[in-house]
């Protein structure tokens, strides 16, 4: 089971995932030396507690011993099961066999020689001899199940054609054709009425609109629906006895929540998306390196965006969490000033089949902005002018999610041209042509970034003669409105 995590798998078996099969290599190696110096193995027992299946103490190196034990997975339980394979590492090797030393190096020519020998091999280095291969060739059989199952296709095709091209459709990642023009009519009914909400409750309507232009749409929550607010009114719950759903509930579990997300979106025939506060990405930051690699189109819901959910405190109060996430390649970060940008956001999650996405929502209302059908247009840009000034300006601030109201406040006050950037997305911009990007950051005017997080990534964008208004250290524990005193985000300090 190296490279499965136990927890992903534990998760499996506790969604009643049924004939699912794990394996685990019980060799006591480590790089460090032998498991046992470090832990206490208590795998087999671990499993039981979840209620799995456990097969202990099968023979690794004894295919026979092997096959049995999948034959009895598969004939005595429904539950899942895990077959523990006691192996030795290194088997064959008579100097080096059962110890760390050939975990990660090479055995030398010396050594190998004496493993060829003590194992009977005689063929060079890879030949596979000819009634290996043939022990293992199953082109013949792959090809006649694929063409069985072509056939099976093409005979469903013909007797329910509709039901077919929607399959298609579902596994080939393609959205409905209708998808972005209904999206559109949402985003602009959305910013005809202004609706003064927080950004967590403007995702939820997003949702809500998509759902029944998405069949193929599936959510989920790490016990945090409530509050995450990611179920709509066409939500069924996936459950052990009903697995015909498209939500997981999937209780505080957000490493293997993350995981298992990949792999739905590996599988293909789902738009996926999970939630969780946006403090507890930390618990899935490879889940979320994963599907970059990979360029698939998970998406990560996150709310309670900032110092301004309150008196949870530092604890739960992200600070930092916007600019890595910002720096992982190929991943685009969104944070929505309104329920504009929120839908907006959410529309280009949903288009993006091949890179991953975070939408980060606020827990407190935020201010609607007005905006013209262009300004709306250019949300999808990452960046655009959100208000301007008469004549050249003499300061451009930029700012994202809940501070943009504070930022066009504090521009108002001002005696001076401002103008107000909005930049729901750093990563967006950065794919635009340098044409937009200088028309919007206009270059030799002076800029001020302003977001309740580290100011670390943006510095790029306001340059070292720039400036910040920024958090510059974690959180307190307090009610939203006096935090942001605390720390700025204040008129009075941005207008500075």
């Amino acid at each position: 089971m190296e490279g499965l995590s136990h927890e992903s798998c534990a998760m499996a078996g506790t969604l009643g995932l049924g004939k699912l099969i794990a394996f685990w290599d019980d060799n006591d190696i480590s790089i460090d030396g032998h498991i046992g110096d470090w832990m206490e193995k208590g795998v087999p027992g671990r499993f039981k507690s979840y209620d799995w299946h456990v097969i202990p103490d099968v023979d690794g190196h004894d295919a026979d011993a092997i096959s049995a034990a999948i034959a009895t997975a598969k004939s005595v339980t429904d539950k899942p099961t895990l077959i523990c394979t006691r192996t030795v590492i290194g088997f064959g090797s008579p100097n080096l066999k059962g110890t760390h030393d050939c975990h990660g190096a090479p055995l030398g020519d010396d050594e190998i020689a004496a493993t060829r020998k003590e194992l009977g091999w005689t063929a060079a280095p890879f030949e596979i001899p000819s009634d290996v291969y043939a022990g293992w060739d199953h082109k013949e059989q792959g090809a006649a199940d694929e063409s069985s199952w072509d056939a099976k296709f093409e005979a469903y095709k013909t007797a329910f054609p509709a039901e077919a091209a929607e399959f298609i459709r579902r596994m080939s990642g393609e959205l409905p054709a209708n998808f972005a023009v209904e999206m559109d009519k949402f985003i602009a009914k959305t910013q005809d009425e202004m609706p003064n909400i927080a950004s967590r409750k403007a995702s939820q309507n997003a949702i809500e609109a998509m759902g029944p232009l998405l069949p193929e749409m599936f959510g989920g929550s790490a016990d945090l629906t409530g509050s995450n607010l990611t179920n709509w009114s066409g939500t069924v719950k996936v459950t052990p006895e009903n697995a015909d759903g498209n939500y997981l509930s999937w209780g505080v579990r957000e490493f293997g929540m993350a995981h298992m997300m990949n792999g739905m979106v590996l599988h293909g025939g789902f738009k996926v998306y999970g939630a969780t506060f946006f403090m507890f990405m930390e618990f899935m930051r490879n889940a979320l390196r994963m599907s970059s690699l990979m360029k698939i189109g998970t998406i990560y819901v996150y709310t309670h965006d900032s110092v301004g959910l309150g008196e949870d405190g530092p604890t739960h109060q992200p600070v930092e969490q916007l600019a890595t996430m910002r720096v992982i390649p190929g991943f685009q970060t969104w944070r929505g000033c309104d329920a504009v940008e929120s839908a907006v956001s959410w529309k280009v999650a949903m288009l993006r089949g091949d890179a991953p996405t975070a939408l980060v929502f606020s827990r407190q209302t935020l201010t609607p902005m007005a905006r013209t059908a262009d300004q709306v247009a250019n949300i999808e840009r990452g960046g655009y002018v959100l208000k301007d000034c008469e004549g050249a300006p003499d300061i451009i601030f930029i700012s994202t999610g809940s501070e943009v109201g504070l930022t066009v406040e504090a521009a108002a006050a001002m005696d001076a041209n401002v103008r107000v950037v909005s930049m729901p997305s750093t990563c967006a911009f950065d794919t635009q042509d340098q044409a937009y990007k200088d028309s919007v950051l206009i270059p030799g005017v002076k800029r001020v970034a302003i977001e309740a997080g580290v100011d670390q990534s943006w510095y790029k964008y306001v340059g070292l003669d720039g400036a910040t208004v920024c958090m510059k250290s974690f959180g307190e524990s307090a009610p939203a409105v006096d935090l942001f005193k605390e720390f700025g985000f204040t008129v009075e300090n941005v207008g500075k």
